[in-house]
């Protein structure tokens, strides 16, 4: 009862918060942000969402492309990552000393790379002289190039005029560009990003393919957790490209061209592609008219997706190993649907019970009280949420602990969920906690922004997100049995364990 207590009292202390930080009546029962968010199209078929909170004189903008590393061609993985790190670079009028001369200098630096790449791609065939005369002549031209080129200038100009989380990510689903600025420089932010995707410049484009291949060395092949998720997904999709690495197979990296890169950004980077969210201190109809006067005249592509092959129904476990000379990890999924199925909802439930904190089943059960585990942790909705993905377990064991006395523990665990109801007070615990994250997500206007643009861009409307805590509401411990025994069975599962290097 206390437990119980407890978790309403916290929820109702940031839920009473969050009443007054929007200027609500206490007696609503949630912040009605679909009255507050404003939604418009423009004619090229860009999403904007704004949403207006003067609790500080900034503003965050997040720009969403539906484009990720799911959306690339087999032999350019990668493209998609290095593409981000390129549009830093700087557009014709940004970051150049002078375009004119400058474009002639990258066109023969595009020329030549390309010819270097189809050489190299002969393999034993190539001819080695030919291979050193191009990387001479490559390596003179990136000399001749940097006489021209401002480096950072983009970096520089959001720092100077007040900027942070000044970033970029990549995921399997989407390209994301994000910046928080005081509020009297939206139209500086509009000039940038209009001109990043309008008239983007892949400067240094086979220093930074360099930068890459170097980032999967450190973050996949030196990285045991990395080579093991690799290794995993690689399993569990053997057909649909949620299979594709993020940063790209290295056979693909030495060969993605300035070319294939350009049109890639070409296709996808489009306004009808495109998701901005802008949360902060605004004037709607004035910052909705700068978004216009820059976004607007930008072309739509008219973008037609070809056909995504299916991932096949799994009937039958796989299991691989990798061997690294690192800690014993493990990695069990389970193939599910992605939102807006009610069963994903369901899925974030049983996440929650499993692993979410020290009163956490499994926290409870594998590192607490057997201690078999140094952590443990599950995630709904790998390694995307376009399509259907997997709910996954990821543990480490403890030594002198085994993957295998691991595996069996988490299984008799999951076998819980699938024969004994949750009791309504976990549950209600469970939804408490839920409700809790929900509202402190709305604490921060760069918390918002991508929200809102996330669940615009995923589910093509930011109001799921709004509407979850009342589907998570109706969640029943009925509902918990019947998604566990539907989807976490062995047929439907793929286990990779990181197996310590034998002597």
């Amino acid at each position: 009862m206390i437990m119980k207590i407890k978790f309403k009292t916290i929820s109702m202390i940031l839920f009473i918060s969050v009443l007054i930080l929007f200027n609500f009546p206490p007696s609503v029962l949630s912040y009605d942000l679909e009255k507050k968010v404003i939604l418009s199209t423009l004619e090229n078929g860009m999403k904007v969402l704004m949403l207006e909170r003067h609790m500080s004189p900034t503003v965050s903008f997040y720009i969403r492309h539906r484009v990720g590393s799911v959306d690339e061609e087999n032999g350019k993985t990668g493209t998609a990552h290095l593409l981000e790190h390129l549009l830093f670079k700087g557009t014709k009028t940004v970051g150049t000393k002078n375009y004119e001369i400058e474009e002639k200098v990258l066109k023969q630096i595009a020329r030549t790379g390309y010819l270097l790449d189809f050489e190299i791609m002969k393999g034993n065939q190539a001819d080695r002289k030919q291979i050193e005369l191009l990387k001479i002549q490559l390596d003179e031209l990136n000399k001749e190039h940097k006489k021209w080129m401002v480096e950072n200038e983009i970096d520089r100009i959001y720092t100077e005029n007040g900027a942070v989380d000044i970033n970029a990510s990549t995921g399997r689903d989407l390209t994301t560009y994000h910046v928080s600025l005081p509020s009297n420089k939206i139209e500086l932010w509009a000039r940038i990003e209009a001109d990043r995707m309008t008239n983007p410049v892949l400067r240094e484009f086979y220093a930074e393919r360099n930068v890459v291949k170097e980032e999967r060395n450190q973050r996949v092949e030196s990285d045991p957790g990395g080579k093991l998720f690799e290794q995993f997904l690689a399993a569990a999709f053997i057909a649909h490209p949620y299979r594709h690495p993020i940063l790209g197979w290295s056979s693909d990296l030495n060969f993605i061209n300035m070319d294939d890169t350009e049109n890639f950004f070409k296709k996808y980077h489009a306004p009808d592609n495109t998701v901005i969210a802008v949360v902060g201190d605004i004037a709607p109809v004035k910052t909705l008219e700068i978004i216009k006067k820059y976004f607007g005249p930008i072309p739509r592509q008219n973008i037609t997706r070809t056909h995504v092959t299916e991932e096949p129904l799994q009937t039958g476990e796989r299991r691989i190993e990798v061997i690294f000379d690192a800690t014993p990890h493990i990695v069990i999924g389970y193939h599910k649907p992605n939102m807006p199925a009610f069963d994903d909802y369901v899925f974030d439930v049983m996440e929650a019970i499993l692993s979410k904190g020290r009163t956490s089943r499994l926290y409870k059960a594998l590192v607490r009280d057997k201690g078999l585990a140094e952590t443990v942790q599950t995630v709904n909705g790998m390694p995307g949420s376009r399509y259907p993905n997997l709910f996954v377990l990821y543990a480490i064991p403890r030594p002198p602990r085994t993957n295998a006395e691991l595996e069996a523990a988490i299984y008799s665990e999951i076998d819980r969920l699938k024969t004994e109801p949750v009791s309504e007070k976990e549950l209600e615990k469970i939804k408490n906690q839920l409700k809790a994250d929900f509202i402190r997500g709305l604490d921060s206007n760069a918390g918002l922004a991508s929200t809102l643009s996330y669940f615009e861009t995923q589910a093509g409307d930011y109001r799921y997100f709004i509407h979850h805590i009342n589907v998570i509401e109706k969640i029943t411990s009925e509902d918990i049995i019947r998604v566990a025994r539907r989807y976490l069975t062995s047929d439907n599962r793929t286990v990779a364990c990181l197996v310590k290097k034998r002597q």
